[in-house]
């Protein structure tokens, strides 16, 4: 909890314990080395040292066999703890899908979340027990870190890019969030809280309050707003590439390349549309940088998904 002291953080979600056992392992197998190197200094220094009665006659002068065993033992120990530490990192990197989706952008020296059901916070975020959740972060100035010691977790927040970060909180309570990326002058003061709540509880706190409207039907306002649907929808007048269900397609560009439709695609589709341009079409769409912000670029490319799959809902 976060008024508790611990000298490990409490262990609050399904994949803690896998770091931790790693964590656990290196420290062992650092205390091994450091045994098995340094007690053997010490006790060859004392006892051979200079005046001490011990036979020095026909020395060993080597062992095939040890240098073999000192040279394989620790190749082989380090390929294992790589393997093991690969299979962590893959998996802490694979969100699964059907997760609960938060729109996280980071500036100096906050962090705005957003529900899938538009519900907004600052510094705080709120989720439910043994629910998984996917965290799709960006940032609007440096970078920052996306850090919940009780969860294991810890993602950079990049200016002009999109990172991802998933769990599943195990434990109720409340957790520390830090920035764990110096961001500047008020760096430290970047904190914030994570409430792990029953799902009830958290049903209620999500309809309780200004609740707002969904990032979808957000992002359909923003795309009939902003012009998009004048090119993108049935257009006669331009020759504009249609989006429904575009994503997690692969696109044919001009240049001959074949990329995904992703997050980072979108985004730069609309802020630098000459990046990327799709094969047979010209490069007629105006960047939209500086005239829209990161949060609503995120509640676009939420609508762009649903194209094909649901009508926006409030």
């Amino acid at each position: 909890m976060m008024d508790d002291f611990h000298l490990f953080p409490v262990d609050a979600s399904s994949s803690a314990q896998q770091v931790d056992w790693l964590f656990y392992a290196l420290i062992l197998m650092s205390l091994f080395f450091i045994a098995a190197v340094f007690l053997p200094i010490f006790y060859f220094s004392i006892r051979y040292r200079r005046g001490a009665k011990v036979d020095r006659s026909n020395p060993q002068i080597g062992s095939n066999l040890l240098e073999t065993g000192w040279t394989v033992l620790p190749l082989l120990i380090s390929l294992g703890v790589f393997t093991w530490g690969a299979l962590v990192y893959f998996r802490l990197e694979t969100p699964p899908a059907n997760a609960l989706q938060v729109q996280v952008v980071a500036k100096q020296w906050m962090w705005k979340l957003q529900h899938a059901e538009g519900k907004r916070e600052i510094n705080e975020l709120h989720l439910p027990l043994g629910t998984t959740i996917s965290l799709t972060m960006t940032s609007e100035d440096v970078i920052h870190s996306f850090f919940v010691p009780a969860f294991r977790v810890k993602q950079d927040v990049l200016p002009g890019k999109y990172t991802t970060e998933w769990f599943r909180p195990t434990r109720l309570g409340e957790y520390h969030l830090f920035c764990a990326e110096y961001c500047g002058t008020n760096h430290s003061a970047m904190i914030g809280r994570v409430v792990v709540m029953r799902p009830a509880d958290y049903e209620e706190w999500l309809n309780s309050g200004e609740t707002g409207r969904s990032i979808v039907f957000e992002g359909h306002r923003l795309f009939q707003e902003r012009g998009c649907s004048g090119c993108h929808v049935d257009s006669r007048a331009i020759h504009a590439p249609p989006l429904e269900g575009v994503y997690g397609k692969q696109v044919p560009l001009a240049s001959g390349e074949i990329v995904t439709a992703d997050d980072q695609y979108l985004r730069d589709s609309i802020l630098v549309p000459g990046k990327q341009i799709s094969a047979g079409y010209e490069n007629l769409m105006p960047s939209y940088t500086g005239h829209i912000s990161e949060a609503e670029i995120m509640q676009i490319i939420a609508y762009l998904k649903s194209l094909g799959e649901q009508r926006p809902e409030r």
